[in-house]
């Protein structure tokens, strides 16, 4: 089981990361691997999650510029679609209405005639 130190909650279970592992290194290419895909993937869902600025990304995650510099490069190279597309033969729709939301209408405003209605300047019939 992975865990972060002290007090950041993972957000992968290890059957997500499993699948995420798999299609990181069907395209991993030339360079130097990342020191620990598993805890940069995490920051990056963390980061997101929260809506901090970079510079606020918990001590757990490692620097937070190392942080953003990788997240930067995976994004220039399109690694982040090349996840997504991968893994969306599988979705997880605990979050599929994350974004939803309800507008309510008055219970007067049913029914009514809308519109705007024009009324004529007075200035305009005097002229």
């Amino acid at each position: 089981m992975f865990h972060l130190r002290l007090m950041v909650r993972a957000q992968l279970r290890d059957a997500q990361w499993a699948k995420i592992e798999s299609v990181l290194e069907s395209h991993r290419g030339a360079g130097r691997r990342g020191s620990n895909d598993r805890s940069f993937v995490e920051a990056v869902l963390w980061w997101r999650r929260t809506g901090v600025p970079w510079r606020d990304l918990p001590s757990e995650f490692g620097p937070w510029k190392t942080v953003f510099n990788r997240f930067d490069r995976w994004s220039k190279r399109g690694k982040w679609k090349q996840l997504f597309e991968a893994l969306r033969t599988d979705p997880d729709d605990e979050w599929h209405s994350l974004d939803s939301t309800i507008n309510r209408a008055h219970q007067h405003a049913a029914g009514g005639k809308g519109g705007r209605r024009l009324k004529e300047s007075v200035v305009r019939v005097e002229a």
